[in-house]
C-alpha cells in the first residue's frame, strides 16, 4: 500500500516535472515567432534525473498518482 506522504525523491521528481511542464507552457504562451524550438536540456535532464532518483522511470502510473497528490484537480 502506497504511503501517504512522498519520500524526497518522489517529491523532487514531481517538482522537476512540473517545471518543465512550466517551461513547456511558458513557451507556446509567447508569440508564434518567439517560441522556442525546443525545451532546454538541462530542463528535461533535470526532469529525467530525479525520476530516476525515485525509481519512477517507465512506471507512468506510479508517477501520476503521485502528482494527482501532489497537484490535485480543481
Amino acid at each position: 500500500m502506497p504511503t501517504a506522504v512522498m519520500t524526497d525523491r518522489e517529491r523532487a521528481a514531481v517538482q522537476a516535472y512540473l517545471r518543465l511542464l512550466h517551461t513547456v507552457r511558458a513557451a507556446f504562451d509567447g508569440p508564434p515567432g518567439d517560441r522556442p524550438p525546443v525545451v532546454p536540456p538541462a530542463v528535461l535532464a533535470e526532469t529525467e534525473q530525479a525520476l530516476a532518483a525515485a525509481g519512477l522511470t517507465g512506471n507512468e502510473e506510479s508517477f501520476f498518482r503521485l502528482l494527482q497528490t501532489w497537484c490535485p484537480a480543481p
